[in-house]
């Protein structure tokens, strides 16, 4: 990758961004998301899809197009219907407002993550040539620290308009009291404001063809110093939504999302058992 001497984002972004662009390489089509603006800014070595965390990620790869296809399907359905705000929570290498410029000039657009990862982003993006619209705001947050409210506030975000709220490949990380922190501002927000947020499942949970991967994740991310906190249930999820006051919260579960987009594909593609969505009007 070049540009060593930058902040660098985690291995988490970086990976998830490759597995979209892998898709497109790999996968037959029809693609389920077409998304190489993330490969363009890492610019890795060559033979990258080559690497064991690329070649025998199959599923994993299948379950990230899966659910930001979900995402994007969400966001700009709720814009047909008048929304102008999306927060992105955990965006990484998130590139939907570099991509999707049918949708994107009408949004304030809000992506919240590490700082490192931001400031990388878009040095990366201003050398290969991408403009940062005045309506993409870089809000940087670290989750368990510091208060993502508050800065998305300071950023510009007008509570008293409907929102979009994304939020995956975060909750795996955050304590439980974290997490119910964060759905607690949520859920204050505007009325016709809609939440998705994925959670993950416990491996004992998980099809048993999954689970050999998940402990090789969860052994990974412990060593890198990112160790796996979090997993629930849906029931859990669900109870903990209502304890908090959503009155309109459901599970979109992974038989929901191979339904949505994987049920008349050919080439056998279908996404890992481990993540599920609470999704949420306001």
């Amino acid at each position: 990758m070049e540009n060593q001497s930058l902040p660098q984002p985690d291995n988490t972004a970086i990976r998830t961004a490759l597995w979209r662009a892998l898709h497109i390489q790999a996968d037959a089509l029809p693609h389920i998301l077409e998304d190489e603006t993330g490969l363009q800014l890492i610019n890795p070595q060559e033979g990258w899809q080559e690497r064991p965390d690329m070649k025998y990620t199959k599923r994993l790869r299948a379950s990230i197009v899966g659910r930001s296809r979900f995402i994007e399907d969400t966001i700009i359905r709720e814009n047909k219907k008048g929304t102008q705000q999306y927060i992105i929570l955990g965006a990484g290498l998130d590139t939907f407002a570099q991509r999707r410029h049918d949708t994107t000039p009408q949004l304030q657009i809000f992506e919240i993550d590490q700082p490192e990862t931001l400031v990388w982003k878009q040095k990366r993006l201003s050398e290969i040539g991408w403009n940062l619209p005045e309506n993409l705001h870089f809000v940087p947050v670290d989750f368990e620290v510091s208060s993502w409210w508050n800065e998305v506030l300071k950023a510009g975000f007008d509570n008293s308009r409907p929102a979009v709220i994304a939020c995956t490949g975060v909750t795996l990380y955050l304590t439980r009291e974290a997490i119910i922190s964060t759905l607690q501002h949520i859920v204050g927000l505007a009325p016709g404001s809609k939440l998705a947020i994925a959670f993950y499942l416990p491996i004992q949970l998980l099809d048993e063809e999954d689970q050999p991967m998940q402990e090789i994740a969860e052994k990974g991310a412990l060593g890198a110093g990112t160790p796996f906190i979090s997993f629930f249930t849906p029931q859990e999820v669900l109870e903990i939504a209502q304890d908090i006051g959503f009155k309109n919260a459901e599970i979109i579960s992974t038989p929901d999302i191979k339904h949505l987009y994987f049920s008349h594909r050919t080439d056998g593609l279908e996404p890992a058992s481990g993540e599920f969505f609470l999704l949420a009007n306001l």
